[in-house]
């Protein structure tokens, strides 16, 4: 079994940063692609980003240029720095990998979620 574990959300005002954090945690053998993803209120989860093994990166465009998504994979973490925070960057943010376990299996596994709040 696998967990996601995200910290670092918070209240934060436009114009602000947070780092956010998501480390995973079990049978894991390698882990190919980790990202993050966000659902705001009333809305669909959408990709924020996600990052490879190798440390290729892909954003969603309304995120290039503000959030830069990193991770140690000694530590099986990922990370992402918010800047330039935005009232419509609140949501549930979400990490997401692709995890091959220790039994050779390979799955997509969740975290719960961390609450960003942006006020304006």
């Amino acid at each position: 079994q696998v967990q996601l574990v995200e910290s670092g959300g918070g209240l934060v005002q436009a114009g602000g940063s947070l780092r956010l954090s998501c480390a995973a945690s079990g049978r894991i053998f390698n882990i190919n692609v980790m990202g993050w993803y966000r659902q705001a209120p009333g809305k669909q989860r959408e990709l924020v980003a996600i990052i490879t093994s190798g440390g290729g990166t892909n954003y969603a465009d309304s995120m290039k240029g503000r959030f830069t998504i990193s991770r140690d994979n000694a530590k099986n973490t990922v990370y992402l720095q918010m800047n330039s925070l935005k009232s419509e960057d609140t949501g549930v943010y979400s990490c997401n990998a692709r995890v091959t376990t220790s039994t050779l299996s390979s799955m997509n596994y969740w975290g719960k979620g961390t609450l960003v709040t942006v006020s304006s």
